[in-house]
């Protein structure tokens, strides 16, 4: 139709219409011509119509999701107790996501409050772990330590410590070590195991002279490791290793063992 301002006039339009009346063929009839053939054809097209209606309401149906109810649906996951399963989203869902999951289930099961109260029990649940783990986050302790071996000062000291190609050697120093060991043990005095430390790191400097073959690098490095040997033990029996051994010189000789083993492990490796 035209429109002119609030005034429209109709305008003449046909049809296609499947009709099968007396005397007349399918063709194209005008509007004008439909009012006057109405009382013709009552029966055929009121037939029409009734074909016609299911087929509409079927189509509708389709489309909008049936007319039946379902605002009383249950949320078929209302008894899992993971909250992410439940939602129906994965643990590395971000809150947008879980805020998406949560809004279309609490839409499609509104018609139930317990499926809604499961559904706003997990979202809850999920949202409140994520501030938690944002606010005290975990560490993650291989990531840490990776992060203290791949640092320059570990790999400095890292490097200045190789493997013995010959297994005598190693076999020879451990020898060493123990008997001083059980020296110091065996034969405590009032006055400590004085004597035995001295030879400790008398045998340092010389197992590493006999790989490295230079006397000034052999007495710095032996020094050396004998002094941080020396103080580390005494700190480690201090602040951390509980007393082992019962005596009046029970600390002297304990941290005299940690010391030797720190020199076995210097001049068996240290280069």
């Amino acid at each position: 139709m035209t429109t002119s301002g609030l005034a429209a006039s109709p305008i003449k339009y046909c049809l296609h219409l499947p009709v099968q009346c007396p005397g007349l063929r399918e063709k194209r009839v005008s509007a004008s011509f439909l009012g006057r053939s109405r009382s013709h054809c009552a029966g055929p097209t009121q037939n029409y119509r009734s074909r016609r209606m299911p087929i509409v309401k079927c189509a509708m149906e389709a489309s909008f999701g049936g007319s039946t109810d379902d605002s009383a649906a249950i949320f078929p996951r209302i008894n899992v107790k993971d909250p992410y399963k439940r939602l129906g989203i994965n643990r590395e869902a971000s809150e947008d996501e879980i805020q998406a999951a949560r809004n279309f289930l609490i839409q499609r099961y509104a018609g139930h409050k317990p499926s809604v109260d499961a559904i706003e029990a997990a979202h809850d649940k999920i949202i409140m772990q994520k501030f938690y783990d944002r606010k005290n986050p975990k560490i993650d302790i291989n990531k840490k330590v990776r992060e203290i071996k791949q640092s320059r000062a570990v790999q400095a000291v890292t490097s200045r410590f190789r493997t013995p190609a010959s297994t005598k050697f190693i076999v020879k120093t451990s020898i060493a070590f123990i008997v001083l060991g059980a020296l110091t043990v065996l034969f405590p005095t009032e006055e400590g195991p004085t004597l035995q430390v001295l030879i400790s790191m008398i045998t340092t400097v010389y197992f590493i002279h006999d790989r490295l073959k230079s006397k000034l690098r052999a007495f710095l490095y032996g020094a050396g490791a004998f002094i941080f040997s020396w103080l580390l033990g005494t700190f480690l029996m201090v602040s951390v290793v509980p007393p082992i051994l019962k005596g009046p010189t029970s600390l002297e000789v304990t941290t005299s063992l940690i010391t030797y083993v720190l020199l076995w492990v210097s001049s068996t490796y240290l280069i």
